[in-house]
């Protein structure tokens, strides 16, 4: 009997998706350094030269890599967006939301590959036109935070998108919850004062 091409094609197809997901994961949880073909192929249940077929060299690995990361972290801004809530409580929301993803695998790989991109040229020609997809991309979910083209509204979104991503990268060696959630509450209350939404003196209201 013969084989359909199209059962071939969606095979294939479906391999190479497996091994770009088992390499996003590899990049969260163990680092730049493993996503190659040898240190994939027993993640994804694969031998090398299975890999390879798919992916003769690592460029275009990282490239497959980087284009379904940039996918995802767009389908969660979106679907996220589609469910923020009206009034004052969007601010506080969309806040949540960008501090929740930080932890999703697809944000934890795509801060890895840049870390490694400040020294990599190569990765770094790769991830910048990501990047700078990113920084406007994102606005899908931060300008819950407050929209608009002022530098003050831009501010806004840019210290809860930089400080939150501060914090994912931070190393605290003592009371960690609870300095962050210090963090997270200041901010809430800033980001609402430049919006107008808040007092100076709501900053920190609590006296000492």
């Amino acid at each position: 009997m013969k084989r359909s091409h199209h059962s071939d094609v969606f095979k294939r197809d479906g391999t190479r998706q497996h091994i770009i997901e088992r390499a996003v994961q590899a990049i969260a949880d163990i680092g730049y350094q493993h996503a190659t073909a040898a240190g994939i192929a027993p993640l994804a249940g694969l031998s090398r030269p299975a890999i390879l077929y798919h992916f003769p060299t690592r460029e275009l690995l990282l490239q497959a890599v980087v284009v379904h990361l940039q996918l995802k972290r767009q389908s969660m801004f979106s679907a996220a967006a589609a469910l923020a809530p009206y009034g004052p409580a969007r601010t506080e929301y969309a806040i949540d939301c960008y501090r929740r993803f930080l932890e999703d695998t697809s944000f934890l790989a795509f801060a890895e590959l840049e870390r490694v991109a400040r020294t990599d040229p190569g990765l770094r020609a790769i991830m910048e036109p990501a990047q700078r997809e990113f920084d406007f991309a994102s606005d899908s979910i931060l300008d819950l935070i407050q929209g608009g083209a002022s530098p003050r509204l831009q501010a806004s979104r840019d210290l809860a998108r930089f400080t939150l991503e501060g914090l994912s990268a931070a190393t605290l060696f003592y009371d960690n919850e609870e300095r962050v959630d210090n963090i997270i509450n200041v901010l809430k209350r800033v980001t609402k004062m430049l919006n107008r939404k808040g007092a100076p003196d709501s900053v920190w209201p609590e006296t000492g």
